[in-house]
């Protein structure tokens, strides 16, 4: 069983993002993509009202590393 997930685990949101859109195009993939695709995982549990430009891209950054590391 995976944990909840809440806004400020943007590194799990984003490994959990990775698994269900492998196929995204980083370079396309909007905040409001993010955002609907956080609030549609079944772990998620926060408020989707608390949703900000800053914890989505926090989210879209730690899955831009994953992908590409160093």
């Amino acid at each position: 069983m995976t944990d909840a997930l809440y806004w400020d685990a943007s590194f799990a949101i984003a490994r959990q993002l990775m698994t269900r859109h492998p196929e995204a195009d980083l370079d396309c993939v909007t905040l409001n993509m993010i955002y609907n695709w956080v609030v549609a995982l079944p772990e998620f549990q926060d408020d989707p009202q608390l949703a900000n430009d800053d914890l989505l891209q926090a989210i879209y950054q730690e899955w831009y590393e994953e992908k590409h590391p160093l």
